[in-house]
């Protein structure tokens, strides 16, 4: 079964719009088959955003790993300032995110890569709500790997469920990170990973 974390070049393309409300004002988002959430922002990621809009911190440097069509970053940029660097293994997904930083203005870039295989840079801030489907390993490749992309004072976000082995993968985070739940939602939790 093909899913949107592998590259399928025999997939046709279907554009459509995608729409986040923040406030009074909209932000629209070309998505297209072959991505995660492709008709409308799913329920962890606009919990993920909302609560990194009252909680997070403004005007730093952010990767979002398995950005997607770039909504989570892109957002990020637009309402907290950030400096925003996306990845995706998609390439489809890469060329979406570049659409919409372009049809956003936002200050942000994006780039292929395979978790962090090639990323360069150190960040204060690490967000992605992990593509569960790739597997439990994948998951943890990169919540325990950005330990090693975070600068000093650096912080993980993340969204999980609990009915996708949340407890097992924060017992695992426990060595790396001191953990806190910063939002929990219809079986959902944003932490917040502080490296120890």
């Amino acid at each position: 079964m093909e899913h949107y974390f592998t590259n399928n070049n025999n997939l046709k393309s279907e554009f459509r719009t995608v729409v986040f409300k923040y406030g009074d004002e909209l932000t629209q988002f070309t998505s297209d088959l072959g991505v995660f959430s492709k008709d409308k922002i799913d329920y962890g990621s606009n919990l993920l955003i909302n609560t990194y809009f009252k909680n997070g911190r403004k005007a730093v440097k952010v990767l979002d790993v398995g950005c997607g069509y770039g909504i989570i970053g892109i957002l990020l940029a637009k309402y907290m300032q950030t400096k925003s660097t996306l990845v995706d293994v998609n390439k489809r997904a890469v060329h979406l995110t570049n659409i919409n930083i372009k049809n956003t203005g936002v200050d942000a870039k994006t780039f292929e890569s395979d978790i962090y295989s090639s990323v360069r840079e150190t960040y204060d801030v690490i967000i992605t709500n992990p593509p569960i489907r790739a597997g439990k390993q994948t998951v943890l490749n990169i919540l325990l790997g950005a330990s090693d992309y975070l600068n000093n004072n650096g912080e993980l976000w993340f969204v999980i469920r609990k009915d996708q082995g949340a407890k097992s993968i924060m017992e695992k985070l426990k060595s790396t990170y001191n953990l806190e739940t910063v939002e929990k939602s219809k079986g959902f939790f944003i932490i917040l990973a502080k490296k120890h």
